[in-house]
């Protein structure tokens, strides 16, 4: 249990440094509807 949320964490924190960077946010943002694009067909 102590693992995942460890992993969790690490994630969001990992997220939250991206995101402020408007460059790679935009290029994530990109990258995920294109990924739920694809999925949902």
């Amino acid at each position: 249990m102590a693992r995942n949320r460890m992993l969790l964490t690490t994630a969001a924190l990992g997220a939250a440094y991206l995101l402020r960077n408007e460059k790679v946010r935009k290029k994530l943002v990109n990258q995920l509807q294109a990924f739920t694009g694809k999925s949902r067909r």
